[in-house]
């Protein structure tokens, strides 16, 4: 009995020669049963709507085995990446529509003693009742537990499914539809629950830092990505995609995402890093930033290489293409190999052994159209045993993706990184000539030392003495080891006396700023009175005795040196200064006058024995009259501008005492 191709097929008797008869989709002699076969292959079996497995006689009647797994493949599978703790499936043509009549199966296998979660990032299959044109199915062949089956109008109820079954069948089959992207899906071992699908995005989180883990396979599965490492990435990129891209995980591995969402810029550049290319965007509110330890730009101490090239131009010009030049940051053209030369290739010394962790490469400048478009990398430890990097297959030396012109530039992540001192590139293949300027990341190799592991002491054999040995006295909370008890009290005798040694020199300096300091406040006490000479003569210079006048500078007098805040007068020479070549005068007071007296205030009175020519007043200047006397508005005379002798005084001129 041929039965016609349909999507499932229950309660029918399959008989050995339905098997046999050609392609087709039949029922298992077992009620309730599911099952799938392409000619005389069963590729897949379920016998568990009901919750029970199947019975041992269908796999008799199919002549396999009850343990053997059914070996899942179809002509409808798209773009799959399995691994033990991560991976993702699609249909044929996603996110295109998926083709008409197609089945295709895959069998999920986490390690024992974990259970699957099955992240869906999209199911969209043509509707149909119970699914019966395009669906799609999870069961357990080893338990019977099954889940759907799911189309557009039966999808799952939660983005996540958490299984309790180490082992999944995941089943896709289509009959003749017109329209549906088909399905994507992700699963990683129970150990990450906070599993996303390589379909997030920035945008659908809103919390500042975001952790989250992201499965193997998301770096060709259809989604944009803006920006580069440096600047971030908007968020509207696919996150897990913008993770590859930026060297936080590798493609074939998956893993542990750590982000932030931060202010966004005005433009995100576009750059080529670790197999993808991301477009250049416009401004965005948020933008995305990676956290990535050990992300520095390691120093090279030398550069070597197997050859270089001593180029002559047809202007007769010499240029050398030394490997000196294959510094990132160096200017003009790079390194290149000698013409023709074979098995290229250039040497990095870190001086020490460091933690590499990627590579950025570029070709020979913009003047010159040469550059590597893919290249291996080696390692060692003391330049002469190297080892090729393999990456996490460790199966196959790794080729990297080099650069597509001679200008821009290209990173590649060492996932996971390299340890060593000696860093080695060979080129693979390149155009038109070996060219090449590198530069290296990651960070200082930190020095973890392992601790030794615990050996109980042996007892030694000693033998008795025949004199009982001092006995010592135990020290309360400290055991002291008797082979180490002599170094053990030095060190505490060395570390007691530092401490005291210490404490007396801080005491000592303590003393001596408290007696400097009353020593400065009793020097500040002391008040001392300068006053003006009794006697002024005309000319300083001409003083034959002592003098508190300042000398001139002609006679070796410097200002006195100002230490500090805390000096005072006394400390050193100070001088008042001479007075000037013109005579000055101070501000004339007007003394009180006995009442009924009225006097003239430019008349002034002394002693008989005073001369005119011992007091002198200022003369007038041209025009200039004297104050009119008070109450009667009489000028004083000329001859009052001389020695005073008929006007009262008025004005008193005080000499400094």
């Amino acid at each position: 009995m041929i039965l016609p191709r349909r999507s499932w097929c229950q309660g029918v008797v399959l008989t050995q020669e339905d098997l046999t008869g050609g392609p087709g989709e039949a029922a298992l002699p077992v009620d309730g049963a599911y099952g799938c076969a392409q000619g005389t292959e069963v590729v897949w079996l379920q016998c568990a709507p009901g919750g029970h497995p199947c019975k041992p006689e269908v796999y008799k009647l199919l002549g396999k085995p009850v343990s053997e797994s059914w070996n899942c493949s179809g002509n409808g599978c798209g773009h799959t990446l399995l691994t033990p703790h991560s991976g993702t499936l699609s249909s044929k043509n996603y996110p295109g529509t998926y083709p008409n009549h197609t089945m295709c199966c895959w069998r999920l296998q986490a390690p024992p003693g974990s259970s699957l979660l099955l992240a869906f990032g999209d199911v969209d299959l043509e509707p149909s009742e119970h699914c019966a044109h395009s669906s799609l199915l999870l069961a357990d062949p080893q338990t019977g537990t099954a889940y759907g089956p799911y189309c557009r109008n039966s999808v799952p109820s939660a983005p996540l499914l958490v299984t309790n079954s180490s082992t999944v069948t995941v089943l896709f089959n289509s009959t003749s539809h017109r329209s549906g992207r088909g399905l994507l899906m992700s699963y990683a071992t129970s150990q990450h629950p906070d599993l996303i699908s390589c379909l997030v995005r920035g945008t659908h989180y809103t919390q500042e830092y975001i952790s989250v883990y992201c499965p193997a396979g998301c770096k060709d599965i259809h989604g944009d990505i803006w920006g580069n490492p440096s600047q971030g990435y908007r968020d509207t990129s696919v996150l897990c995609k913008a993770a590859v891209h930026a060297g936080v995980i590798a493609d074939e591995l998956g893993g542990q995402v750590t982000l932030s969402r931060e202010k966004g810029i005005t433009l995100y550049e576009s750059a080529f890093a670790n197999g993808l290319r991301s477009k250049r965007g416009s401004l965005s509110e948020k933008r995305l930033v990676f956290h990535k330890a050990c992300d520095d730009v390691l120093e090279v101490v030398t550069f070597n290489a197997s050859s270089w090239w001593h180029e002559v131009d047809v202007l007769g010009q010499d240029r050398a293409w030394v490997a000196e030049r294959a510094a990132l940051s160096t200017t003009g053209h790079s390194w290149a190999a000698k013409p023709g030369a074979k098995a290229a290739w250039l040497e990095l010394d870190l001086g020490t052994r460091k933690n590499v962790t990627g590579i950025i490469t570029k070709g020979s400048s913009e003047q010159h159209d040469y550059y590597v478009t893919s290249y291996h990398v080696s390692s060692s430890r003391d330049g002469k045993n190297w080892r090729p990097y393999r990456g996490s297959s460790g199966q196959e030396d790794k080729v990297f993706e080099g650069n597509a012109d001679s200008h821009g530039e290209v990173s590649n992540a060492f996932i996971p990184p390299i340890v060593a001192r000696y860093i080695r590139v060979t080129p693979q293949s390149w155009h038109q000539h070996i060219a090449l300027k590198v530069a290296l990341m990651g960070c200082q190799l930190a020095r973890v030392r392992i601790p030794r592991p615990y050996e109980p002491s042996v007892p030694k054999e000693v033998l008795e003495a025949t004199s009982h040995p001092p006995s010592h006295t135990p020290i309360p909370g400290i055991a002291l080891d008797p082979e180490k008890a002599g170094s053990t009290l030095l060190v505490i005798l060395l570390i007691g006396g530092f401490v005291l040694l210490c404490s007396c020199l801080l005491l000592l300096a303590f003393l001596c700023h408290r007696k400097r300091k009353s020593a400065v406040e009793l020097n500040c006490g002391i008040t001392k009175e300068y006053t003006e000479p009794d006697l002024v003569q005309a000319n300083p210079s001409s003083q034959t005795g002592p003098s508190t006048f300042k000398p001139l500078l002609e006679e070796g007098y410097t200002l006195p040196l100002v230490l500090n805040h805390y000096d005072v007068p006394g400390k050193h020479n100070e001088y008042a200064e001479p007075l000037p070549p013109e005579p000055e005068y101070a501000m004339p007071f007007t003394e009180p006058e006995p009442a009924g007296m009225h006097r003239s205030p430019c008349i002034i009175t002394g002693p008989a024995e005073c001369s005119p020519g011992q007091y002198q007043t200022p003369a007038l200047r041209p025009g200039e009259l004297p104050a009119a006397v008070e109450g009667t508005g009489t000028p004083c005379s000329e001859e009052s501008r001389g020695w005073p002798r008929h006007c009262p005084l008025a004005h008193v001129y005080h000499e400094a005492l």
